[in-house]
């Protein structure tokens, strides 16, 4: 596999923070201005907020992003320093926020990984291991956690209805459906027969139409090939840390917003497992969205999802929502960028160049 820098350098461009902020800002503007419950009265709700279930809601993005920290430095078998990890997971999340949802920075993520002096093989093999992981939580915790919603899952929205009608639903399965698929056949081809894998997949794109694209489809089965290589023989005490980690990480994303829903109103046990469940379709919802990080898709669905709830709480609330979920990782990226960009490019080329003064210390 080889990275076309370029390509990722465009990715990670602290420039780009500005397209989502717009789209973001429009969104919430049109709310403002179209929707007629949103009025100044909703903005001066912030007062309102209960300060100790806020600060619970800091926490838990805090917890959640330790978590991430965590989960890649035993993912790498520890390869990374505490500072090199949390260097790759804002780098990450940047990716992943100026990125439209549906592309994610998988490879921006492999590249960050290569640079930090892992091998290629072995950065394609962890952030495979890490979409597999993230997404089984999505397969197997959806069932499970819409069991105790009770069916109160489906928001009743006139606006929603009016679109979709009764396909909110019949979306949401039908995504689940596509990623529980693509979750077992990966976990298959990565852990059980990566060459059967490969033999098929050239085999598909053997196929007439679908023949120019080939090459890359050979390309990626020798990914497979090598992640699964060095992943092969990695035992319990490997594979134990990085689930629970992953069940911790998504459990503190939903529960920021159960925290900050309560920061509002107060909800019954029943009514925490409903707002968590809801959570689980929306976060599809915002899969597929086109636009970078969901911006605009997000603050629009919140409305719909959560305003039984929150009622006239729900415009501020869906603003406090971004300003802690998202918008502190544009803001932390391209901070960042720049400072790993000298520390892993210019540092190491002046190494290369001069290194018996860099040994010394002249």
């Amino acid at each position: 596999m080889k990275l076309d820098n370029k390509k990722i350098f465009q990715t990670l461009n602290p420039n780009k923070i500005w397209v989502p902020v717009i789209i973001g800002l429009a969104i919430v503007f049109g709310m403002f201005y179209f929707d007629p419950s949103v009025n100044k009265d909703s903005l001066s709700g912030i007062f309102d907020a209960s300060i100790p279930w806020v600060i619970l809601a800091v926490l838990v993005i805090l917890f959640r992003d330790a978590g991430y920290v965590y989960r890649i430095r035993e993912i790498t078998d520890r390869h990374l320093t505490w500072k090199r990890s949390i260097y790759v997971i804002i780098l990450w999340e940047f990716a992943s926020a100026v990125t439209p949802s549906v592309v994610g920075g998988t490879a921006v993520a492999i590249f960050i990984l290569n640079k930090e002096g892992i091998k290629l093989g072995k950065a394609i093999a962890y952030v495979m291991v890490t979409a597999i992981l993230d997404n089984l939580f999505f397969v197997i915790g959806a069932p499970i956690i819409l069991f105790f919603a009770k069916g109160n899952i489906f928001p009743e929205s006139k606006l929603l209805e009016m679109h979709l009608e009764n396909s909110m639903e019949a979306i949401f399965w039908i995504s689940y459906s596509l990623y529980a698929s693509y979750s077992i056949v990966m976990a298959a081809a990565l852990f059980y027969r990566p060459r059967v894998f490969k033999w098929v997949l050239i085999k598909i794109f053997s196929i007439k139409w679908l023949r120019k694209w080939k090459h890359d489809a050979d390309e990626y089965g020798n990914q497979i090939i090598e992640a699964s290589r060095e992943l092969s023989g990695k035992k319990l005490n490997y594979w134990l840390p990085i689930i629970l980690a992953t069940i911790f990480i998504w459990s503190s994303r939903y529960l920021m917003l159960n925290a900050l829903i309560s920061a509002f109103v107060p909800l019954a046990a029943f009514e925490h497992v409903i707002v968590f469940a809801r959570q689980v379709i929306m976060w599809i919802v915002m899969m597929i969205s086109p636009t970078p990080g969901s911006s605009g898709t997000a603050e629009f669905f919140f409305g719909q999802f959560f305003t039984e709830f929150l009622n006239n709480y729900t415009f501020v609330t869906s603003i406090l929502w971004r300003l802690l979920s998202y918008y502190p990782y544009l803001i932390l990226g391209a901070f960042f960028l720049p400072r790993w960009v000298k520390q892993v490019f210019f540092k190491k080329k002046k190494n290369k160049i001069n290194p018996e003064q860099d040994v010394s210390g002249s």
